[in-house]
């Protein structure tokens, strides 16, 4: 799941290569939390928050193909 929310999260941003993904395992759930240059938050959140929700929709599916929960956090 790590490497593709990572995957899709680089495409669309303008500094892919200050993308920091890290994940925290807590039993079935598990948070991935984002980091990245600020100028990109607003390309992941989009516009009235689109693109993050679709993103967590997509995380959350994948999450569920394996029995298992995760959320999506962005450190500011």
């Amino acid at each position: 799941m790590r490497q593709f929310l990572e995957f899709i999260i680089r495409q669309l941003v303008e500094f892919p290569d200050e993308v920091m993904l890290s994940e925290i395992p807590n039993g079935r759930m598990t948070v991935f939390r984002l980091q990245m240059r600020q100028t990109d938050v607003g390309r992941i959140i989009g516009r009235n928050g689109q693109t993050i929700r679709a993103l967590r929709a997509l995380l959350s599916s994948a999450a569920a193909r394996h029995g298992q929960k995760a959320t999506l956090d962005i450190v500011e």
